[in-house]
């Protein structure tokens, strides 16, 4: 896979599809790897004419690490409640300039920018703070990061943040898939010996347990996107599950509400993850969307 430079860190990225399709930024959730998803996600887009670009977030798989910052998350915490700045190596924005400074590398001026959980938040402040860089938002079972969101289920929190008992391949295995029921969609199975082979791959392509430590610091210290994404003026289209006990449904519910006229589909059955049987429904919603706001965008540039 390339690498390239981008806001001064080197980047891994994969840029699949027709070169001349619509370009489509993808950005993968808290801890998970360009390779986390399954492929046939992104070959859904692909065959629908997206040129779809995806990488590693900072401090996973093949991106550059933070080796060695540990965050204190309790006085993180702490801090944010008090008021005072964070002790963090980054936030959320820097990532989400990471994304930004990737599409202006690779030479594409604008994208249709989507992302899930994690990655759904940087995918706002992709707009937010870069609206140049962007044709649309995508938010996929996200938030706003709004206080009075409800939390995760505690068994979903718990099953996200308990370490692994062991870092051999096999046990990282075992947790990580226990870990997932607890969050999984309802509408279709739990297709263990497919999630045991992804995780088996991401676990073979880099284990680095240390740089979720600083991920979720990010998130911890930045602060809630309610009042600016209120502000936000591009097309955008927000998905969620209701069946999703990591981000609760009010989350992308509210996060729709946010935005001036956006479009939300909450999908029956889905949960925190990406069974194949939601990918038809998911990448459906997304290049029939993506269709029309290109269509929108044919529109404007012919009358003008």
């Amino acid at each position: 896979m390339p690498r390239i430079m981008a806001n001064g860190n080197e980047i891994e990225y994969v840029d699949s599809g027709p070169r001349d399709g619509v370009p489509l930024l993808f950005i993968n959730g808290f801890g998970s790897q360009l390779t986390s998803w399954p492929v046939e996600f992104h070959q859904a887009l692909e065959a629908k004419g997206m040129r779809v670009i995806r990488f590693d977030n900072r401090d996973v798989g093949l991106a550059r690490k933070w080796d060695g910052i540990v965050p204190d998350i309790q006085k993180v915490i702490a801090d944010v409640r008090a008021g005072r700045k964070p002790d963090v190596p980054y936030t959320l924005a820097d990532m989400a300039t990471d994304a930004a400074s990737l599409l202006t590398a690779l030479g594409i001026e604008t994208a249709h920018i989507s992302g899930c959980s994690m990655g759904g938040m940087l995918a706002q402040l992709v707009a937010l703070d870069h609206p140049g860089k962007c044709r649309s938002l995508i938010s996929i079972f996200s938030t706003t990061s709004d206080p009075s969101l409800p939390p995760s289920t505690p068994e979903a929190q718990k099953a996200l943040l308990t370490p692994s008992p062991g870092n051999d391949r096999e046990t990282v295995i075992v947790h990580s898939l226990k870990g997932r029921r607890a969050y999984a969609s309802t509408a279709w199975p739990f297709d263990e010996d497919r999630l045991g082979k992804l995780i088996g791959d991401s676990y073979d392509r880099m284990f680095y347990p240390e740089g979720t430590s600083r991920q979720y610091a990010a998130i911890v210290a930045s602060p809630p996107r309610t009042e600016r994404l209120k502000g936000l003026a591009m097309p955008a289209l927000v998905l969620h599950g209701s069946a999703d006990t990591l981000i609760r449904p009010d989350g992308g519910r509210h996060t729709a509400q946010c935005i001036p006229g956006s479009e939300y589909h909450e999908i029956e059955g889905w949960g925190h993850d990406m069974p194949l049987g939601a990918i038809p429904v998911v990448t459906g919603y997304m290049v029939d969307f993506i269709n029309r706001v290109e269509a929108a965008r044919g529109a404007k540039a012919a009358a003008e």
